[in-house]
């Protein structure tokens, strides 16, 4: 895997948008995999945490920016679009990679938050298909990139509290990219 995040964000950003165009107003209230949300909040958080990518990305705290974007329905998928774009002008500066950027998980180079980033997209992603029935049109090499870091990133003995993650599912080794993926951060595959 490239030391570079930027390639993995860009086609994460792709997934979420195509997703987010896609998603019908019938679906709004559908519950998703992440605990008491539906599809209209998993959206709100969809605009709200590449903003503060963006925001991050200058060297910006990332609580000056709520992860949460509170949007009327029909304005998420715009919102992305303008959100994205912040993205791509801030993340295309080569310097934001050495550059030591403040998360709400840590201090760290801009090269380690943008792989957290690709994994939160990628992760959000998954819950937006299934809650929407749309796994069918998941990036499964997202997934299989993000497994390893996930891995080394979110130890499994570290759950719970201040980690946003629930113990990990087992899974077949054999299972597809998302499943593993998913399962790994707590989630539960089945769910698909």
């Amino acid at each position: 895997m490239s030391d570079d995040p930027r390639p993995l964000m860009t086609r994460a950003l792709d997934q979420i948008g195509a997703l987010v165009d896609g998603t019908r107003s019938a679906d709004l209230d559908r519950p998703t995999p992440c605990d008491d949300w539906d599809v209209r909040t998993l959206l709100g958080h969809l605009v709200g945490v590449p903003r503060r990518v963006a925001h991050v990305g200058t060297g910006g705290s990332p609580f000056d920016v709520p992860s949460m974007a509170e949007l009327p329905d029909g304005e998420h998928a715009a919102a992305l679009k303008s959100a994205r774009a912040d993205v791509d002008r801030v993340w295309g500066d080569d310097a934001v990679l050495d550059r030591m950027l403040t998360v709400p998980w840590g201090t760290m180079p801009g090269r380690a938050v943008g792989f957290g980033y690709v994994q939160e997209f990628t992760v959000h992603a998954w819950d937006l298909a299934v809650a929407t029935g749309r796994t069918n049109e998941l990036d499964p090499a997202l997934a299989e990139t993000c497994e390893p870091f996930s891995r080394q990133m979110v130890p499994a003995e570290t759950r719970g509290g201040p980690v946003p993650f629930g113990p990990v599912v087992e899974v077949d080794a054999a299972a597809d990219p998302y499943a593993r993926l998913v399962g790994w951060l707590g989630r539960d595959p089945h769910v698909a």
